[in-house]
């Protein structure tokens, strides 16, 4: 669970001085984002995070607002993590993180019957990233393969995904059902290639890549097939990317879920083009979160 703070100047940054800029506080984190969106299109979820004490009330309410029933664990001496994402004229993004309560997930915060009704568990790449963390994702994949649950996947970020053992997330969620990652994650994970062939990479490890390309829309892959392109929708200000990739996450999950296990592949080529209109949604107003 992360509290965003979205920066965009108005004007040329002037250093050492006063810049006008739009700053709008919003609820964050990739996989809070995700959680609301995929409740926002119908999903049932539950999400599962630690939060600070003066921002538990607020988190609950911006989940509930969308559907997400919440399981907040509050931390009584770190406050919520913190991002401040300076957001340049072409919408693109670059963020300041402070992980806070966040990074201080603990096993006893995830009651396992969390997954005693659950279809599929999701983990992000954030979960992954510190150790004490890791134990966490860990012992969730381990409790999701005892109950046969599929397992989906986002990287999450390239610049964790590096400090990483090389090698290591692909071993520790092989076999996931659905990876989600963006290009640069991509590239530390199986090598900077053509979009084609990191997607085909990527399928041999995974059930079904959505990798993501930003503008340049999607590649699906599934081992054994042709990777397929979906094109990005087009819009005619980008004013915000924050959020987009999750929004698509969000949005492919609940197309596919609605789908069964293993939808036809027809089905997935849908799930990508619908995911990449909410996508397209997302980059045209400021904030990661589902409208209202």
């Amino acid at each position: 669970m992360i509290n965003d703070v979205l920066v965009k100047p108005l004007a040329g940054v002037v250093p050492a001085s006063d810049t006008p800029a739009a700053i709008r506080d919003r609820p964050g984190g990739s996989a809070a984002n995700q959680a609301a969106w995929m409740a926002h299109l119908g999903a049932a979820v539950t999400f599962a995070g630690r939060v600070g004490a003066r921002d538990v009330g607020y988190h609950r309410r911006e989940l509930a607002r969308v559907g997400v029933r919440a399981h907040l664990a509050v931390d009584p001496a770190a406050d919520t993590g913190s991002i401040v994402i300076m957001v340049a004229p072409d919408g693109e993004r670059t963020m300041f993180t402070d992980r806070g309560a966040n990074q201080r997930l603990q096993q006893e915060d995830l009651p396992a019957c969390l997954l005693d009704e659950a279809d599929v568990l999701h983990l992000t790449g954030y979960t992954f990233c510190e150790p004490p963390l890791l134990e966490v994702a860990l012992w969730l994949l381990e409790q999701a393969r005892s109950r046969d649950l599929a397992v989906t996947v986002d990287p999450g970020s390239a610049a964790f995904l590096a400090r990483m053992e090389p090698g290591a997330f692909l071993r520790w969620t092989e076999g996931a059902a659905v990876c989600f990652p963006n290009r640069d994650e991509a590239a530390v994970l199986v090598g900077d290639a053509d979009a084609v062939t990191m997607a085909s990479r990527l399928a041999s490890h995974y059930g079904v890549v959505a990798l993501k390309l930003g503008s340049a829309g999607c590649m699906l892959a599934v081992a054994g097939q042709a990777p397929v392109r979906i094109p990005a929708v087009h819009v005619q200000a980008v004013q915000d990317t924050t959020g987009a990739g999750d929004a698509f996450c969000g949005a492919f999950m609940s197309r596919w879920l609605a789908g069964g296990p293993a939808p036809p592949a027809a089905d997935l080529v849908g799930a990508a083009e619908f995911a990449a209109r909410i996508a397209a949604s997302v980059v045209t107003r400021f904030g990661a979160r589902p409208p209202g």
